[in-house]
């Protein structure tokens, strides 16, 4: 296949070997325009992102893997070894963003233009095994205490072999790609669903509220607590306000003195055992007894037909019948006339 590559350059036919290269003789570098500010020790590399990050500029979310363009220069030495820095410009906006190597921690950082998504988790909290580097220096110069601590993670091995073996197994009776990501996709759809459900009864509280603040997760000690307090609502102050108003007489006490006079006056029946009849009937029922009485006092011959519809006048008036005191009254103003 070597043959087939065209390795061939053209020699124009002024050039001659005492004056250098093509690249000389041209004027040219051989890294072309990658090598146009190599006088200032910039040059144009082919710099991916070691991270995703989220533009300054415009906002948006730059993943892991992207290409850039990026001018490549020297800024210091972390003793022996150089540090480098990229600039280059976000392909969504006219943002400018700055990457230099770390050499100490053997990672990238961000010195402007955009932040880093932090994605990182410690060790220990993911039951890692975690380096430490004091630790690492004394094993190496200490064989006793390299010793020691061999015989530790021996130990520490023994004891977690039986959850290695479950995982293992479980890795094996889980060889369909297919059905662990099927599984696992049901399970976020849920949790989505959950969550969406979740935003908009929170959406709706606020539109109800007239609200615009953020809403925390519902605590169960907090719900408990809400229960044991009791709020005295407008309703059940109209519910004591009706009891009140039900306890109280509904005659002033200007009339209930006078009706209160007039039945001992009668006397039917015990003050105790009178019900007082609404508005105008019980005006009109001893309005008409009191007529009644007065008529059967202006005539000396008293018939007992007339007593009895006396008593059965009183009678009415125990009871509250407005209409047997006007059926009466008529029957004994007719006997009489």
């Amino acid at each position: 296949m070597g043959e087939r590559k065209g390795v061939n350059k053209y020699y124009p036919p002024e050039w001659a070997p005492e004056k250098g290269s093509l690249n000389k003789f041209h004027g040219t570098h051989a890294l072309r325009e990658r090598a146009r500010k190599l006088d200032q020790g910039i040059l144009r590399i082919r710099f991916e992102l070691p991270y995703n990050i989220w533009c300054n500029g415009c906002g948006n979310h730059v993943g892991m893997g992207v290409r850039y363009n990026a001018d490549k220069s020297k800024v210091g030495n972390y003793y022996s070894t150089p540090i480098w820095k990229f600039r280059m410009k976000c392909h969504l906006c006219d943002n400018y963003i700055e990457f230099q190597t770390d050499p100490k921690n053997c990672e990238y950082i961000v010195l402007s233009g955009a932040t880093r998504h932090n994605q990182r988790w410690e060790q220990q909290d993911n039951e890692g095994h975690v380096v430490d580097k004091g630790e690492s220096f004394k094993m190496a110069e200490d064989p006793m205490y390299k010793l020691e601590h061999g015989i530790k993670d021996q130990k520490k091995a023994n004891e977690e072999q039986p959850r290695l073996s479950q995982l293992e197994d479980m890795q094996l009776a889980n060889k369909d790609d297919f059905a662990v990501n099927q599984l696992l996709r049901k399970k976020f759809r849920a949790v989505k669903k959950d969550r969406k459900k979740s935003e908009s009864r929170d959406q709706i509280l606020l539109s109800k509220a007239s609200l615009n603040i953020p809403l925390v997760e519902e605590n169960p000690d907090d719900v408990q607590l809400a229960t044991t307090v009791k709020f005295h609502s407008q309703f059940e102050r109209l519910k004591d306000k009706r009891h009140a108003l039900k306890l109280q007489s509904i005659f002033s006490s200007q009339n209930r003195s006078r009706s209160s006079h007039l039945v001992s006056k009668l006397g039917v029946v015990n003050h105790r055992n009178f019900k007082p009849l609404l508005g105008t009937q019980e005006d009109t029922a001893v309005s008409g007894v009191v007529r009644k009485r007065k008529h059967s006092q202006q005539h000396e011959n008293v018939s007992p037909h007339k007593a009895t519809d006396t008593s059965s006048v009183q009678t009415s008036v125990v009871f509250g019948e407005t209409s047997l005191v006007s059926d009466e009254y008529g029957s004994n103003t007719d006997s009489d006339s």
